[in-house]
């Protein structure tokens, strides 16, 4: 038996610093993009990310592409 993949969605995540706590420690946030498309490239998902928060005060901190795949029999 055979196991195929098939590409469902995925989503482009920025985690970012946003401010500190009392304590001094980074306070970390996200914002997602959902629906990304499958055939986007990691490299320009990346430059997407770093272009919109350049936008922004809030310094990046991480950049995560999460893709979700259904697993079938062939």
């Amino acid at each position: 038996m055979a196991i195929v993949s098939e590409p469902l969605n995925s989503a482009l995540v920025v985690v970012y610093q946003d401010g500190y706590t009392p304590a001094g420690a980074p306070v970390s946030r996200q914002k997602s993009i959902s629906y990304v498309r499958p055939d986007a490239s990691e490299e320009a998902l990346y430059e997407i990310a770093q272009a919109l928060f350049s936008l922004s005060l809030h310094p990046v901190l991480d950049v995560q592409l999460k893709k979700n795949f259904r697993l079938k029999e062939e």
